[in-house]
């Protein structure tokens, strides 16, 4: 079946190492198009399980590896629309077509000859040269815990499941985006959009404590309407569809299957760490409850005779507390922070660490006019290509991250990666710079962290490549990147006035280190909270999650003036996808990595140290998954991660 006609299929080609034809691609390009892949992909699959001479790593594992191409340039190109242009037409289009890659790869999973080929080979991997055993247990596993080895009845029913479950997320999603793009808030002559690059600034900038309550309920109840757009009812089903799925493959909760297959390896450990952390974060968010509260106090004239602090008024009243303590003043630091610079920083601490160099260039195919091109080069030799899509718009999800639309490879010839960078911050009038607060800065230098994990691979297998690897250390480079941000190198290069030039003052940059803990109470326990319930939700039968969501805020002692970073109705890492269900708890299993390796850079006395930045090239950002995560640490740092690091970190009582 030949595919040199179809842009979704072929090989990409042209300049730069060939690039995704976006501009070729029609919506209704993909039904048909991912069919023809899918069935491209069957016919080569079963070419795999039904070849008579006995089965090797070369005839099975290696002939795995270089299958199904068509189709994942097809679903790279499907998934970058249906995250950044994702319009009526495409929704429609995403609502029929996910169920179906879950039923192909469950039909992959449950081929039984091809199971056994590759559990022939696993079972004699002891013989193979270490990448290739590598290869061949990841490969074997992947298969295992899906279900490869179950009876016929149960891989029927687990086929139903992962059906369902495609359909259900997809409708979660949506959903969401249905609120974020149909509720707005009236501010004067502002409207304030229902996504949280619009609503965190105005929660922390308005004095009008009625505005914000209406715009903070707005936010928070995104997914939480009774009618046709309601995920408390999708929310039940996928949950008691998980519960169903772990049973039949053999864990005890849908928590015990995903953690069995990550660092932490069990709920319970997952729960050790962050339950270690929360007393301490609650501790300090009493604390700064107590510092706000004493100025709302003060403006009402009277001893407590103001208004209780309510989650609304947190972000107000916290920058008041910032400016009394520190005389820092959030809206003065903005003023430094021009995203077009904050780009620029990243590139230029990328260059020293990697060596590598970003260059614009143009006549590449985009989806978008907005998005930019950059080609990656280290000396004259090409890394690969970044692309970069910062604003919002309708039909593009909320929040920052990064996608991988083709791995890095050195397998059948060297193939480049090709990454992105996807925000959404609100562009400004014609002329006028983008002004980001401290905080989406350092979520910038978060998602490039991710993607200089990708272009910096170099490993044979995609399958054991760039960011292919556990959910709790994939968040390990990128959090270890927000570092480089705060680093004096960057800020006296880059945080530039955006009226005059200047370089923001060393009297400024003083307050910002001096108020480095500030408000950690608040950004730990929001976070911790929503990690917290979606271990518990995933390790126990609930038929209620609206309910258990009080239940477990209440168990845990959550302070009544924050709610968790995303409510369950709103919680897209856990309900559009299994990807970050009973696995939020990774960012602060990473953040434990994270923070113990940024104390080595600390101690070799500078963030650029030369000897330390290639020691992190080589152990941890070139090798994928081609190593377990637990050895790519301990090569790094000599030894295995201190815990404690994290609790210095966060300014918490060490334990």
């Amino acid at each position: 079946m030949p595919t040199t006609h179809d842009p979704l299929l072929a090989p990409w080609t042209g300049a730069h190492g060939g690039t995704p034809p976006f501009d070729q691609i029609e919506t209704a390009a993909f039904e048909p198009g991912l069919a023809k892949a899918m069935d491209l992909d069957r016919a080569q699959l079963a070419k795999i399980a039904g070849a008579t001479d006995p089965a090797t790593f070369e005839n099975t594992i290696l002939a795995l590896e270089d299958s199904g191409r068509e189709l994942g340039r097809a679903a790279s190109v499907f998934g970058t629309f249906t995250a950044t242009m994702n319009d009526k037409a495409m929704q429609a289009v995403e609502t029929s077509t996910m169920p179906k890659l879950a039923a192909f790869s469950d039909e992959i999973t449950q081929n039984e000859p091809l199971f056994a080929r590759i559990k022939a080979v696993y079972e004699s991997r002891a013989t193979l040269p270490p990448l290739d055993a590598r290869l061949t247990d990841v490969l074997y596993r992947r298969f295992a815990r899906h279900g490869a080895a179950l009876g016929k009845p149960e891989k029927a029913r687990l086929g139903e499941i992962n059906q369902r479950l495609a359909s259900l997320f997809t409708t979660f999603s949506q959903n969401v985006l249905f609120d974020e793009e149909s509720q707005t808030v009236q501010a004067g002559d502002q409207v304030i959009a229902n996504t949280r690059s619009a609503v965190d600034p105005f929660l922390t900038d308005s004095p009008d404590r009625a505005l914000r309550e209406q715009v903070w309920k707005m936010f928070v109840s995104r997914g939480d309407h009774p009618g046709a757009h309601d995920n408390k009812p999708v929310m039940a089903e996928i949950l008691a569809l998980r519960a169903e799925r772990a049973k039949l493959l053999g864990f005890a909760s849908h928590a015990h299957w995903i953690t069995d297959d990550n660092m932490a390896k069990t709920p319970e450990a997952a729960m050790a760490l962050m339950m270690k952390v929360w007393k301490a974060a609650v501790a300090r968010v009493h604390e700064e409850v107590a510092d706000m509260q004493k100025i709302v106090d003060t403006e009402a004239g009277t001893e407590g005779g103001g208004f209780r602090i309510a989650p609304w008024d947190y972000k107000f009243y916290a920058e008041k507390v910032r400016a009394e303590k520190y005389a820092l003043d959030q809206n003065e630091v903005k003023e430094y922070f021009q995203l077009d610079k904050m780009r620029d920083a990243m590139f230029w601490a990328a260059n020293q660490l990697y060596g590598i160099t970003f260059t614009l260039i143009t006549g590449v195919p985009v989806y978008h006019p907005e998005v930019t091109v950059y080609e990656v080069t280290r000396g004259s030799e090409r890394v690969g290509l970044w692309y970069f899509d910062p604003y919002a718009r309708e039909g593009k999800r909320s929040g920052a991250w990064m996608s991988e639309y083709r791995t890095q490879e050195l397998f059948k010839g060297e193939l480049t990666p090709i990454v992105s960078n996807n925000a959404n911050f609100v562009k400004g009038a014609p002329g006028e710079p983008v002004l980001i607060s401290w905080d989406d800065a350092r979520t910038l230098f978060h998602e490039f962290g991710h993607a200089l994990h990708g272009l910096n691979s170099r490993v044979t297998y995609p399958t054991l490549a760039g960011t292919n690897t556990v959910r709790d250390f994939v968040e390990f480079p990128s959090q270890l990147n927000e570092h480089w941000f705060t680093t004096p190198e960057i800020l006296n290069k880059f945080a530039l006035h955006y009226k005059t030039g200047a370089p923001i003052p060393a009297a400024l940059v003083a307050k910002i280190t001096e108020a480095k803990h500030f408000n950690s109470g608040f950004s730990t326990v929001e976070y911790l909270a929503a990690a917290i319930y979606d271990m518990k939700i995933h390790a126990m039968p609930v038929s209620d999650p609206g309910a258990f969501e009080a239940e477990v805020m209440t168990d845990i002692g959550m302070p009544s003036e924050i709610v968790m970073r995303h409510r369950p109705t709103q919680f897209l890492h856990v309900f559009s996808g299994d990807e970050y269900s009973a696995g939020y708890y990774s960012y602060i299993w990473a953040d434990t990595l994270t923070a113990d390796a940024a104390e080595a850079f600390s101690e070799a006395g500078s963030f650029f140290d030369k000897a330390l930045a290639t020691k992190l090239h080589d152990r941890i950002m070139s090798v994928g998954n081609s190593v377990s995560p637990e050895v790519a640490f301990r090569g790094f740092r000599g030894r295995d991660v201190d815990t404690n690091a994290l609790m210095r970190d966060r300014g918490f009582p060490v334990t």
